[in-house]
């Protein structure tokens, strides 16, 4: 017995490094049967999740999450009570909204034990690392590997986008099921008139998704009617009656995955389910919203409802880096070239023309109509995602064009392309976390588009001015000799954020009767609010050498005599 107990003790190990050996083995086969473009866009996703696990914790509370995850608690609420509980009903406006992210956070946070804004924020970015995925598979299906390689790594280096996937947690999950449920359009429209079932499944699963957050999902039902039209068989003598059946099987076929998406968004926003049309009537509500916001565009400050009609569209070329901007281009020219290639090119236009369609149709809605608008293309960030497939198609068909001219001519544009793009990824660390205030050339960037544009319209350097104030207490002599001198603290954001963060208990959020008699004050300079309040600056938050907020003590101002003797 003994000596079978020891032959197994000595085999074990050798099993072991045996499996390890296979298994090292099976995964070098699979890399080397892969290309190598797929396998890199599958490290630079596993790369993004690592580093957002690693850094969401840069990132404040946005104005918005507290509201929203009070929301997703009634919606529970509702659901717990038996529909009894009908708070969310009358909870200000944001019945107009689906919950769907709310719910997922706040049903979480019951089972992970991590702050629920901590949660939030993995959640988000985790869903927002989701859409480059979609993304880059949309561009895959379309133009192969090396494009969706590219498109991958244009959209993570996209401020727009990259900045936002850690706390804009109702546009970021919004777009990411978009850019989902567009994936899914494309690959049904390839297959039409008769797709496979699963992918009827996923569209109408993504299609709920994004209606349960926003009511714009509603745009996923016209894209997937373009892209019925789209790829309507060619016009030929005696077969009108075959493309009137071609479309009404297609409509056909797609109708289980609008009925999907309708359980899914009634699970998700309970006031859609009360009337047939309150969807369409939260629509109307929403291109008729009237809140004492303001905003600026090239420096002329506007309300919500009176920007101009081009303001999104602008907003959009101006955040958006040149290099995705310049690819968008290539690929349109692309596809409206005269093409002699048969079959897969002239798919491949159809794919365009139908990304095309899913960028503009929204922009040119959004002009068009008037509607209001605020904080740049907030939004509209299920924008990007299609505009950075199109980049990521058009540069490789460039590279394409290029390789034909030669080996030096394709390695200098091969240079060209890497260079912009580690040219954005360096401009995102030197910006984080605020990646999102990142603005391209047109405007001079971040210094050109200060004070002339939006900036940091939730505060997110909050923490960052937060933490410089409570160091300056702590090195003032006052601060070590008074601990129990309590202090009050304007600042130009929202309470909450603030209360996550402090640590100091001398600070607190403004209690005066009035704000002129604030000790200390915090502001961003987005839309000047750092004008608001005097008092002398011991501190600023900075960025590729602008200041984004400024630290003031005041206490000269409202107790002179007393800072006096000091």
């Amino acid at each position: 017995m003994d000596e079978i107990i020891e032959t197994k003790v000595t085999a074990a190990p050798l099993l072991d490094r045996k499996d390890k050996t296979l298994s090292w083995k099976t995964a070098t086969r699979w890399i080397s049967r892969s290309d190598i473009h797929d396998v890199a866009t599958i490290v630079l996703i596993a790369g993004l999740v690592a580093l957002a696990l690693g850094t969401f914790r840069d990132y404040a509370i946005s104005n918005d999450e507290a509201i929203q995850h009070h929301y997703g608690e009634l919606i529970v609420a509702y659901y717990a009570s038996g529909f009894k509980d009908q708070g969310l009903f009358s909870f200000d406006n944001l019945y107009l909204y689906g919950g769907l992210f709310d719910v997922v956070a706040v049903v979480l946070s019951h089972l992970v034990p991590i702050d629920p804004y901590d949660l939030r924020h993995v959640l988000c970015v985790l869903i927002g690392v989701g859409g480059i995925g979609a993304a880059a598979a949309t561009a895959r299906l379309i133009a192969g590997p090396r494009a969706a390689l590219i498109t991958a790594i244009t959209l993570s280096t996209c401020g727009a986008w990259y900045g936002p996937m850690f706390n804009h947690t109702k546009d970021i999950p919004f777009a990411a099921a978009m850019m989902g449920a567009s994936f899914f359009v494309i690959r049904i429209a390839r297959s039409l008139p008769s797709p496979r079932a699963l992918d009827i499944a996923a569209l109408g699963l993504l299609t709920g998704a994004a209606l349960g957050i926003r009511v714009l999902g509603l745009l996923l039902i016209i894209y997937a009617g373009m892209a019925i039209m789209l790829y309507l068989p060619g016009a030929q003598p005696g077969r009108s009656r075959t493309g009137w059946r071609f479309v009404t099987w297609s409509s056909f076929r797609l109708l289980p995955a609008l009925l999907l998406a309708y359980v899914v968004m009634i699970l998700a926003w309970p006031w859609a389910g009360l009337a047939p049309f309150n969807p369409i009537r939260g629509l109307v509500e929403f291109s008729e919203f009237q809140y004492p916001i303001r905003t600026v565009l090239a420096g002329q400050v506007y309300d919500m409802a009176n920007v101009p009609r081009l303001y999104v569209p602008i907003y959009m070329l101006v955040r958006t880096p040149l290099l995705t901007l310049f690819g968008a281009a290539f690929a349109i020219l692309f596809a409206i070239l005269p093409v002699t290639a048969p079959g897969a090119r002239r798919r491949h236009r159809k794919d365009i023309a139908l990304l095309f369609l899913m960028v503009t149709f929204p922009l040119a809605c959004q002009a068009a109509l008037h509607g209001p608008a605020f904080t740049g293309l907030r939004h509209f960030l299920f924008v990007i995602p299609p505009l950075a497939i199109l980049a990521g198609i058009g540069l490789d068909s460039a590279l394409i064009a290029l390789a034909k001219r030669g080996r030096l001519v394709s390695n200098s544009g091969f240079a060209v392309v890497s260079a912009c793009l580690i040219w954005n990824a360096v401009t995102l660390v030197r910006l984080h976390p605020y990646e999102y205030l990142f603005y391209n050339s047109i405007v001079g960037g971040l210094e050109g588009a200060s004070r002339r544009y939006d900036l940091d319209y939730w505060f997110g350097s909050m923490p960052e001015a937060l933490g410089q104030l409570e160091n300056f207490l702590r090195a003032t002599p006052e601060g070590a000799s008074r601990p129990w001198r309590i202090y009050s603290v304007a600042v130009c954001g929202e309470r909450h954020s603030f209360e996550k963060t402090v640590t100091l208990p001398q600070l607190h959020w403004d209690f005066r009767s009035t704000w002129e008699q604030s000790d200390f004050f915090l502001a961003p300079t987005h839309m000047n609010c750092d004008a608001d309040l005097d008092g002398k600056v011991i501190g600023t938050v900075e960025r590729l050498g602008v200041t984004i907020a400024y630290i003031k003590d005041r206490r000269a101002l409202i107790r002179p005599s007393e800072t006096a003797t000091r």
